[in-house]
């Protein structure tokens, strides 16, 4: 026995049973443990409370800010001047869906804090008219909305996985052409650059409309071409309505004609067909007929002096190649949220869409400018027609039927600007996806008829126009904002999660590849992208039923934010280098005159505001309504993506992307 036991020992052993303690058990002699004092009780609980409170203001503040700088946009912001064409059909659907879906979320919250469980109602257990409109609401989902909703989302799902295995295949394509290290090559001997008579004739075409930002700098990039001089004749073609900006350009052509330049000034009376007019009426002019190659630059691109060098001896040996194309780089592509979504989406289309289509079928659509075309490829096409707003994939489409090659350059770059706001980027959305629709119509005849191969003919249809150009606008717009919060409120649709968070996130991946620098902006990516749907999608329907707004050709808007820098720095570099023949950009004391004309001559701006968009608004708070609804029914990764979507469409619809006019 223990020396610390204790035997107690009764008189009464039947009554009483022996008792052996051990001291050393701590379970019956717990160890008397240090209690908390009042005061420090006190204290901890006060600071748990000053932190819950803090935290509860944090939020009401931001919450508060939030709701007056919403509450002051739409006091101060204009409406979109698409307001009128917003009331449509489309916004009006958006409306009615989203005026039942706040009924059917009043009703599903009053069945869910009710706990209405509808297999054990009988129908003579009903009570209250908000249940009865809550059973025959199931009845009428259950056996006609829940089974046209799910063919719908199975036929929308087919068509993104379709979409999505094309987008796959171009990845490959362009893994493939990195791997292999495969690169257009110039066939024969460059050109005698001791004789300049062995240079082909080259035509560059500079149109332009209204461009007070960014006249001088491609003026001034298109005179610093590495060409002989001789050899090289500049056409500004200039469609402008405003007197002063006419004259400005007028003088910067003069002054480089001065210094020796072969440059045209072109202005039309009758400035119809938008751009395409503008070019036809250039190569309809007579001298054209002695140049072989014309090089197209919009007015804010700014070749480098070796672009022609680097582009026009492809054609040397190849009678069959109609284009070469060079790809865009952007001067403010790190400016805001805006121009950095922008980037990883063209950066995608011209590493993979352009270069891969261009390496396996010597075919991809003309993106408009920092192209050079062989003036014969245009004329056998039927030259520059005015019957879409997207005359470069017109002529591109129609030179492919007549089995012209083309030829894309991912390492020849031509800098230009991205649009910084969102009014100029939706406005350019919706030409560049109304545009091909109407194209589609036109040419489906001519595609059918022609004598390319079954295996280009089918190319162009299903894929070129088909798959990318309607089908892809199509099932964003509708599986993303109409069938997900559509299944929110039934639940016999729900669309699984590969389909709304996997697939999306790992195509997302794959689209930002090609920007490695923009991964942190992935999801932001991904939610924007959707959001534009509906912009697209409006655009695609415009143009396949050829709608008023289908005809519309807005000028995207540019900020010629590099343009006094670089006239300035092109200007000291010259004061340096005055001994020398190549041209520079006009010298210190000019620069600093045109600098001051601008400033003198430029019209009074109207004050312009941010808009609001309604359609985005609308579906903003479609969205967050659904999220409620999934909210209620713990769906969890469909509750956050509602969440973050609806979000999305309100910060877009408030126009609080991209560049702010204070």
């Amino acid at each position: 026995m223990a020396p610390n036991s204790v035997v107690v020992t009764l008189e009464k052993p039947k009554d009483f049973s022996i008792v052996e303690i051990n001291a050393s058990d701590p379970s019956l002699f717990p160890e008397k443990q240090k209690a908390a004092s009042p005061k420090q009780f006190t204290w901890v609980l006060l600071l748990k409370i000053y932190k819950a409170l803090t935290c509860v203001s944090w939020f009401a503040m931001v919450f508060k800010s939030t709701f007056l700088s919403i509450k002051k946009r739409i006091a101060f912001s204009e409406m979109s001047e698409e307001e009128p064409r917003s009331r449509g059909r489309l916004y009006r659907f958006i409306k009615a869906f989203l005026a039942m879906s706040i009924v059917a979320l009043v009703i599903e919250i009053v069945a869910h804090f009710k706990k209405w469980n509808l297999n054990l109602i009988h129908p003579w257990e009903i009570q209250g008219l908000v249940q009865w409109s809550y059973m025959a609401w199931f009845s009428f989902r259950v056996h006609y909305i829940a089974p046209l909703v799910i063919k719908l989302s199975q036929f929308c799902t087919v068509l993104f996985l379709i979409q999505s295995l094309d987008r796959l295949v171009l990845c490959l394509g362009c893994f493939w052409i990195k791997y292999k290290k495969l690169k257009p090559e110039i066939n024969g001997e460059a050109y005698d650059i001791e004789d300049p008579s062995t240079f082909p004739m080259v035509l560059v075409q500079i149109p332009m409309c209204n461009e007070r930002e960014v006249y001088a700098q491609s003026i001034s990039a298109a005179c610093q071409l590495d060409w002989p001089r001789d050899r090289l004749l500049i056409q500004v073609l200039d469609d402008s309505d405003d007197g002063n900006v006419q004259l400005l350009i007028k003088d910067e052509v003069s002054s480089w004609r001065q210094k020796g330049i072969n440059i045209i000034y072109r202005h039309r009376l009758i400035r119809t067909g938008y751009k395409a007019g503008n070019l036809n009426s250039a190569m309809s002019c007579d001298y054209v007929q002695d140049y072989e190659f014309v090089a197209i630059f919009d007015a804010d691109f700014q070749p480098n002096p070796d672009f022609l060098k680097q582009t026009v001896p492809h054609f040397k040996g190849n009678p069959e190649l109609g284009l070469v194309q060079a790809r865009w780089s952007f001067v403010n592509k790190d400016e805001n949220l805006l121009t950095r979504l922008q980037n990883i989406n063209l950066c995608f289309h011209f590493e993979v869409e352009q270069q891969v289509n261009g390496a396996f079928l010597n075919f991809f659509g003309f993106n408009g400018t920092a192209g050079v075309w062989r003036i014969k490829a245009l004329e056998d096409s039927g030259g520059w027609l005015e019957r879409t707003t997207v005359e470069d994939m017109d002529i591109a489409v129609r030179a492919h039927l007549n089995g012209w090659k083309f030829i894309f350059l991912n390492d020849v770059k031509v800098l230009c600007e991205l649009p910084e706001s969102y009014e100029a980027y939706k406005k350019q959305q919706h030409r560049w996806h109304s545009g091909p629709m109407q194209l589609f119509r036109l040419c489906l005849p001519a595609i059918i008829t022609s004598k390319i191969s079954k295996w280009k003919k089918a190319n162009l249809i299903f894929l070129f126009f088909l798959l990318r150009k309607l089908i892809l606008p199509f099932y964003s717009f509708t599986l993303f904002c109409i069938i997900l919060p559509l299944t929110m409120f039934i639940p016999e649709a729900e669309l699984p999660l590969w389909v709304i968070c996997y697939i999306p996130i790992f195509m997302s991946f794959l689209n930002i590849l090609p920007a490695p620098k923009s991964f942190p902006f992935l999801v932001p990516y991904l939610l924007f992208e959707n959001t534009m749907s509906v912009t697209k999608f409006n655009a695609m329907v415009s143009g396949l039923f050829q709608l008023g707004s289908a005809y519309e050709w807005v000028v995207t808007k540019k900020t010629g934010r590099s343009s006094e820098s670089d006239l300035l720095a092109f200007a000291e570099r010259e004061s340096k280098s005055s001994k020398e023949e190549k041209i520079h950009r006009r010298h210190s004391e000019s620069g600093l005159e045109l600098l001051s004309k601008l400033q003198e001559q430029e019209a009074p701006r109207v004050k312009k505001r941010n808009r609001i968009y309604r359609k985005e608004l609308a579906l903003a708070f479609l969205l967050l309504t659904a999220a409620a609804r999934s909210l209620l029914s713990a769906h969890g990764v469909h509750f956050y993506y509602l969440l973050f979507q609806g979000l999305s469409f309100l910060v877009v619809g408030l126009d609080l992307i991209g560049e702010q006019i204070s």
